[in-house]
């Protein structure tokens, strides 16, 4: 499977190489290069410098052959930008955007942008370790 990945953080890195390992070609995209020291020496994936908003960046990136898209900066606002134009431009069957606010991923999911938020998650896991 083909993957693009915008935003080589801590996830973004971990994502990278957990597909990695299991044979996918993937790509993460970020607009510091300095974000690609954490992807592994084995990695054989591509690490692109470039915006995901930008239309250009994501076809070097491979967005029109991509598979699947993950949209996982700090940026909530450039997420769904970017999970918009990979859905809507480029049709990538499988787009995954993070969204920190909860409010946000609730209306992003209702225009058709599979959202979620890692705050909401994490809540959940705390109270489900309250009540154990």
């Amino acid at each position: 499977m083909k993957v693009v990945i915008m935003g080589c953080g801590r996830v973004g890195a971990q994502l990278a190489t957990l597909l990695d390992a299991e044979g996918h070609l993937v790509t993460v995209l970020d607009t510091d290069t300095y974000s690609f020291r954490r992807l592994p020496s084995i990695f054989s994936g591509t690490a692109l410098l470039g915006d995901g908003t930008d239309e250009e960046s994501l076809k070097k990136a491979g967005i029109e052959e991509a598979d699947a898209f993950f949209a996982i900066t700090q940026g909530d606002n450039r997420n769904v930008m970017a999970a918009q134009i990979a859905k809507h431009i480029f049709n990538v069957p499988k787009v995954i955007c993070r969204i920190y606010d909860p409010l946000r991923r609730e209306l992003y999911n209702t225009l058709g942008i599979e959202a979620f938020s890692p705050t909401t998650i994490f809540a959940q896991m705390l109270k489900e370790k309250l009540e154990d």
